[in-house]
C-alpha cells in the first residue's frame, strides 16, 4: 500500500466530488503539536498553546462575526458584534495572558477566605469609621467593575487576551464590592452616607471615555492605583485579622489592574508614538485628579467623610484625629510616589523632567 502524504487533500477531493465541502479538514500549521502539562509546574497556560495562526494577532482586525482568533473564516456568517475595538493597538499589552492566567489562579472568595470570626465588638467611633470607608469602596469597586465592563463587548474576539482579563477584572471588582459590603454590615454597623457623587464624578469622568486608552488611563493608572497603594498600607488601619485578610487579598487584585493599564501605555507608547500627546494629556487630567481628589475615586483625598474616616482609623480614635491626618498624609504622599513610578515604568517618565507634570505633586513628594 502506498502511503498518503497528505490525507487532508484527499479526503477535500473525495468530498468535493460528492458534494460534501469538507474543507475544514485542512491541515494547518498547529497540527500535530502537543503540549505535556503535566511536565509543567504551572499546568497549562494560554500563552503556551497558542501558535502559528492562533497566535498571529492582526494590527487591525475585520473579524466581526465572533469567529475565534486562529479558527479558519466562513463565508456568509452574519455580524454577531459591532466591535468599536478593532485595532490591536487601542487595547494590547504584551502580557494580557499571563495577567489572566494570574488572576484565575488567584481567585478568593470573600465567604470562605476572611477570618470573619476575629471581628469583635469595637468602640462606636471605630466602628462607623469602618463602616463609612467599606460603604465608599463598595461605591467604588461597583464603579471601577461597570466601567471597564463596557468595554469587553466592544472589543474583536481577535484579542481575546484584554478581553477576557477585562472580564475577570469585573469579577474581581464584584468580590471587592461584596467583602466591604459584608465588612460594613458585619459587626452592627452598617452602611453609611454615600461619599459624594461617585457615579456623577468617577462614571461621568471615566465613563465618558472617548476611547479603551483614555478609559484606562484614568482607571488603571490614577483611580485604581491610589486604592492599591490605600490597600497595601491596610495594616496601619486594620483592627482584627479579617479587615487585614481583606486589605491583603484586595491588593493582589487590585495590583494586577493597575499592572494591566501601565503595560498597555507601554505598549501603545512605544508602537505608535504619534499618540504620546494624547497619553500625556491623559495624564495630565489624572495627576489633577490624584492631588484634588477631583475622580472621587481616591479615599484619602481631602475634605471627604472617607478622608476623616481614614485619619480617625489611623489615629485610633476621634480625639486623635489630628494624629491620623499625619498617617494619612504619608499614604498620600505613598500614593503619588508610586503613581510616579507607574508612569516611569510605562515609558513616560519624561514628564518628570520636562516640567510636563503636575506642578501640584511637589506638595507630596519631591519629584527626582
Amino acid at each position: 500500500m502506498v502511503a498518503i502524504e497528505d490525507p487532508f487533500q484527499t479526503y477535500k477531493e473525495y468530498g468535493k466530488e460528492r458534494g460534501y465541502d469538507l474543507r475544514w479538514l485542512e491541515r494547518r500549521d498547529v497540527w500535530g503539536r502537543q503540549m505535556d502539562s503535566a511536565q509543567k509546574k504551572g499546568g497549562l497556560l494560554l500563552q503556551d498553546v497558542d501558535a502559528g495562526v492562533a497566535a498571529d494577532v492582526p494590527d487591525e482586525s475585520k473579524n466581526l462575526t465572533g469567529r475565534t482568533r486562529g479558527s479558519v473564516a466562513r463565508d456568509g456568517v452574519p455580524r454577531v458584534g459591532n466591535y468599536t475595538v478593532r485595532t490591536k493597538a487601542d487595547i494590547w499589552l504584551r502580557n494580557g495572558s499571563e495577567l489572566y492566567e494570574e488572576a484565575v489562579a488567584r481567585q478568593w472568595s470573600s465567604a470562605t477566605d476572611i477570618p470573619w470570626h476575629t471581628i469583635k465588638p469595637l468602640p462606636d467611633e471605630i466602628e462607623r469609621a469602618e463602616c463609612q470607608l467599606a460603604t465608599f469602596i463598595t461605591e467604588v469597586e461597583f464603579v471601577a467593575g461597570d466601567v471597564p465592563g463596557k468595554w469587553i463587548s466592544q472589543t474583536t474576539p481577535d484579542y481575546y487576551e484584554p478581553r477576557m482579563y477585562l472580564i475577570s477584572q469585573v469579577m474581581d471588582e464584584a468580590r471587592h464590592l461584596d467583602v466591604f459590603r459584608k465588612r460594613a454590615l458585619a459587626n452592627g454597623g452598617g452602611l453609611m452616607r454615600r461619599t459624594g457623587n461617585i457615579q456623577g464624578v468617577v462614571g461621568g469622568n471615566i465613563d465618558s471615555s472617548r476611547d479603551f486608552t483614555e478609559m484606562s488611563a484614568r482607571l488603571h493608572i490614577s483611580g485604581e492605583g491610589s486604592v492599591l497603594t490605600l490597600f497595601r498600607m491596610g495594616e496601619l488601619m486594620a483592627y482584627n485579622d479579617a479587615e487585614k485578610h481583606i486589605y491583603r487579598l484586595c491588593a493582589q487584585d487590585e495590583s494586577r489592574h493597575v499592572a494591566f493599564g501601565v503595560m498597555h501605555l507601554q505598549y501603545l507608547g512605544a508602537i505608535d508614538t504619534d499618540r504620546r500627546e494624547e497619553i500625556q494629556s491623559y495624564l495630565d487630567e489624572a495627576e489633577r485628579a490624584l492631588v484634588t481628589g477631583a475622580s472621587g475615586q481616591n479615599p484619602a483625598a481631602r475634605g471627604t467623610a472617607s478622608n476623616a474616616a481614614l485619619a480617625i482609623l489611623l489615629g485610633g480614635a476621634k480625639d486623635k484625629i489630628d494624629e491620623g491626618y499625619k498617617q494619612l498624609l504619608a499614604i498620600r504622599q505613598r500614593q503619588v510616589k508610586e503613581y510616579i513610578q507607574r508612569v516611569r515604568v510605562a515609558g513616560f517618565g519624561e514628564r518628570f523632567e520636562n516640567g510636563r507634570a503636575s506642578s501640584m505633586l511637589d506638595a507630596y513628594v519631591k519629584v527626582n
